[in-house]
C-alpha cells in the first residue's frame, strides 16, 4: 500500500527496478521476433557462459582462501609450529556455520540434494542468493582445509543460475528445469575441463533421463568449458602416462577391483550420512557444529595433511605412482572420515572429489599387490588407481556413464578403456545389492522425497491454461475511478480485475480490499491505478494448469492475469483457483476419469 494522493490526484506507485529491467528484457525479445528454438539455444548457451564465469571466479577465490588460510595462518599462528593446522578448520567452521543458518541453508553439504529437491518440489526454481552463499561458503570451508570437492559447489552454483535466468525470463516449469540441468553440466565441465561429462552428469543424475532439450545441456556445457579453458588454460586435469592393458590376463584382476570399489563406495556413503546424523541429534548449536567438525579434521590433517581441500594434487601424484602404499592404506579411512566430519557437520563442499581420491587409493592400493605378485603382465598401480576412480565415484552417484566419461576427459587418456568400463559397471552393481539409492538421491529418500520414481500421469500438467480462462475478459480502464469499481463489483461479484492502461496493455490489478480504506474515507473519484499492484506475477499462454497452481501455491494467491507469452504486457484471460477447478473435472470427465 502506498500514501496516496488527495481526491482526483492519481499516485501512481513506481515499479521495481528489476521488474522495470524484466519488461523491457521480454519487449526486446518480442520485438526480436526469433524462433522459439533459436532463443532457447542462445539462452542456453548464455547460461553456460555465466556458469563458466562463476566457475573461473569460484576457482580464483578459493585460491585465494587456500592463501589466506595456510599461509596467513602460519604466519599468524607461528607460535604454535606445525599444529597451527588445528586451529584452521575450526576458524573456517566459525564463519561458514553463521552464514548458511542465517542466509541459506540450502548451501550446506554438498549441493546436489538441494537442487535435486528444487527440480522436484519447485519446478527447479531456486532462490538467487544460494548461489553467493555458496560460492563464500564453500570456499571458506575448502580453503580452511574442509574435506569437500569443488564440483559440489560449482553444481549449485550453475544450477542456481539456470533457475535465475528462467525465472527472470518467465519461463514454463519445463524450461526452468532444463536451463537447472544447463548449469549444472556447465559447473561440471568448467570445474573439470569435461564438457562431455558434465552434460551427461546432468541428464543422467538429476535429470534421471535423455530429454528432447539434450542438445541444448550440451551446448550449456560447451560454452562453460570454453570459457574454463579461455581463463585457466586448455589442459586436462591429471597429466598422466597412457596406461594400457599389458597383457589381456590383467582382465582377470579388473572385476576384483570392481568389487573393492563398490564396497568401498558403499562404505564412504554409509558413514557418511552416519555423522550427518551423529551432528543432527547433537545439542551443539547448529551454527557451532562446523567449527568442531573442523577441529577434528584439524587433528587428521595434523598427520595426513594429504585429506586438507579438494585432494587433487595428491590424485595427481598417485595417477604418476609417487604416493607410497603405506600412505595410501592410512589415508583411505582418513579421507573418508575427513569428508564426512566437514560435510556432516555442516561444511559446505562436493562429494565428487572425495570419491575419486578414496577409488584412487583403493585402486592403487589393489594394483601395488597384484603387480607386486604378477609383474610381468600387469602395469604399474596407476593404471589400477585410474580404473578405481571411474568405479567408485561410478558406483556411489549410480552414474557410470558420467564415471567413465569424466576420467577419459580429466586425463585425456583412452587407451584403458575395456577395464575401465567393465569395473565401473561391476561396481555400480555391487553398489545396488547395499543400496538402491546413490549418495545424492539418499539424502532425499531420508527427506521423504521420492527421486526418479516413474510417475503417475499428471492430468494437470496436460491442460492448457486456455480451458480455464474467464469469458468475457473482465478488466477495468487505468482512468476509471474507484466509484466506477464500485459499481463494476456490484454488478459483476467479483473483487479483482486487472488494469488495463490506454494501449489496453496491462498496467497492474486491482482489488476491493486495495481501495476499502479510500472508500471509508470518501475519496470515491481517486484513480484505481493509484491503488493498484504494480509488480503483477503473471500466467502465461503457453502454461499448463501444474504451473499456474505453483504460481496460486508459492505467493498464496488466488487469482492471476493471463498473459500472452511472446508479449507480456497483451492480457488475454483471468484465472483463478475455482476456474483450475472447473478446467480439471472437465478433463476428469472427458477422459473417462473419475473425480477424486
Amino acid at each position: 500500500m502506498v500514501d496516496h494522493a488527495p481526491t482526483g490526484v492519481e499516485m501512481v506507485q513506481p515499479l521495481p527496478w528489476r521488474r522495470r529491467l524484466q519488461l523491457k528484457t521480454g519487449d526486446l525479445l518480442a520485438r526480436l521476433r526469433l524462433p522459439q528454438p533459436t532463443t532457447q539455444v542462445l539462452v542456453a548457451i548464455s547460461v553456460g557462459i555465466a556458469t563458466g564465469l562463476g566457475a573461473v571466479g569460484f576457482i580464483r577465490l578459493l585460491q585465494l582462501c587456500t592463501a589466506l588460510f595456510f599461509d596467513g595462518g602460519r604466519w599468524l599462528f607461528s607460535g604454535l609450529g606445525r599444529y597451527y593446522v588445528l586451529v584452521l578448520p575450526v576458524l573456517g567452521g566459525l564463519l561458514v556455520g553463521p552464514l548458511i543458518v542465517h542466509f541459506a541453508r540450502e548451501a550446506k553439504g554438498h549441493g546436489v540434494p538441494e537442487v535435486m529437491s528444487a527440480l522436484v518440489l519447485r519446478g527447479g526454481r531456486i532462490r538467487r542468493r544460494v548461489a553467493l552463499v555458496k560460492i563464500l561458503a564453500s570456499a571458506i570451508t575448502i580453503g580452511s582445509g574442509g574435506s569437500a570437492g569443488r564440483e559440489g559447489p560449482m553444481i549449485q552454483i550453475g544450477s542456481s543460475i539456470g533457475s535465475s535466468v528462467a525465472q527472470w525470463l518467465r519461463m514454463p516449469t519445463e524450461r526452468v528445469r532444463t536451463l537447472v540441468a544447463c548449469g549444472a553440466a556447465g559447473g561440471v565441465a568448467a570445474t573439470f575441463n569435461a564438457p562431455i561429462a558434465g552434460a551427461m552428469f546432468a541428464l543422467e543424475v538429476l535429470l534421471g533421463q535423455f530429454t528432447a532439450d539434450f542438445s541444448l545441456v550440451v551446448l550449456s556445457a560447451f560454452a562453460a568449458a570454453v570459457v574454463s579453458r579461455a581463463m585457466l588454460g586448455d589442459f586436462p586435469a591429471f597429466a598422466i602416462p597412457p596406461w594400457g592393458l599389458i597383457s589381456e590376463k590383467e582382465l582377470l584382476f579388473y572385476p576384483l577391483l570392481g568389487v573393492f570399489s563398490g564396497l568401498a563406495a558403499t562404505a564412504f556413503v554409509k558413514i557418511l550420512y552416519a555423522f550427518e546424523d551423529l551432528f543432527a541429534r547433537s545439542r551443539l548449536p547448529e551454527f557451532l557444529q562446523p567449527a568442531v567438525g573442523g577441529l577434528a579434521v584439524g587433528g587428521i590433517g595434523l598427520f595426513l595433511p594429504q585429506v586438507f581441500g579438494t585432494g587433487l594434487p595428491t590424485m595427481g601424484q598417485l595417477l604418476v605412482m609417487q604416493v607410497p602404499v603405506g600412505t595410501m592404506l592410512a589415508l583411505k579411512p582418513a579421507k573418508v572420515l575427513a569428508t564426512s566430519l566437514t560435510l556432516g557437520s555442516g561444511g559446505s563442499g562436493g562429494v565428487f572429489a572425495p570419491c575419486l581420491f578414496i577409488g584412487g587409493l583403493v585402486g592403487g592400493t589393489f594394483g601395488s599387490l597384484v603387480h607386486a605378485l604378477f609383474p610381468a603382465f600387469t602395469a604399474s598401480y596407476g593404471a589400477y588407481a585410474l580404473v578405481g576412480m571411474s568405479a567408485t565415484f561410478g558406483a556411489a552417484a549410480q552414474a557410470p556413464i558420467t564415471a567413465i566419461l569424466i576420467l577419459f576427459e580429466m586425463t585425456g587418456d583412452y587407451h584403458i578403456i575395456l577395464p575401465l568400463m567393465s569395473t565401473t559397471i561391476i561396481a555400480v552393481l555391487l553398489y545396488r545389492e547395499f543400496s538402491a539409492k546413490s549418495i545424492y538421491t539418499l539424502k532425499l529418500e531420508r527427506q521423504g522425497i521420492q527421486y526418479g520414481a516413474a510417475p503417475e500421469r499428471d492430468l494437470m500438467a496436460e491442460i492448457p491454461v486456455q480451458e480455464a480462462l474467464t469469458h468475457p475478459l473482465l478488466a477495468i480502464p487505468r482512468e476509471a475511478t474507484i466509484q466506477e469499481l464500485l459499481r463494476l463489483v456490484a454488478k459483476t461479484g467479483h473483487e479483482w480485475f486487472p488494469v488495463l492502461d490506454g494501449h489496453d496493455e496491462l498496467a497492474g490489478v486491482v482489488t476491493y480490499r486495495d481501495v476499502a480504506k479510500a472508500v471509508d474515507e470518501g475519496r470515491l473519484e481517486d484513480q484505481v491505478l493509484g491503488y493498484a499492484t504494480r509488480d503483477v506475477v503473471c500466467a502465461f499462454s503457453d502454461d499448463s494448469l501444474r504451473e499456474v497452481l505453483m504460481k496460486f501455491h508459492e505467493r498464496d494467491l488466488g487469482h492471476l492475469p493471463v498473459v500472452d507469452s511472446t508479449n507480456q504486457k497483451r492480457l488475454i484471460g483471468i484465472i483463478s483457483r475455482r476456474h483450475v477447478i472447473r478446467a480439471y473435472n472437465r478433463a476428469l470427465a472427458r477422459w473417462g476419469i473419475r473425480s477424486p
